[in-house]
């Protein structure tokens, strides 16, 4: 397992380099799975899925924005 010291002023380029879009990649796509396993049996469709996953990023991504905007960091462009 790879370790990162917080006072490497590399340290964040280090983990970027070895995550990569691909773990990104990985996670979204463990999370639909857990979404369709967490619909009852009837609701298990694509189009739910879709629907659902949908919703749940919506509501991160406009939580990020307004956690962003209340502690100062990051910003919109």
């Amino acid at each position: 397992m790879a370790m990162f010291r917080s006072d490497d002023p590399e340290g964040a380029e280090k983990m970027r380099a070895m995550f990569g879009p691909c773990q990104v990649d990985e996670q979204i796509r463990q999370a639909i799975h857990f979404c369709w396993m967490a619909l009852p049996p009837e609701k298990q469709n694509v189009d739910e899925v879709e629907r659902q996953v949908r919703r749940i990023v919506e509501r991160a991504l406009e939580d990020l924005r307004e956690d962003a905007g209340a502690f100062g960091i990051g910003g919109s462009r």
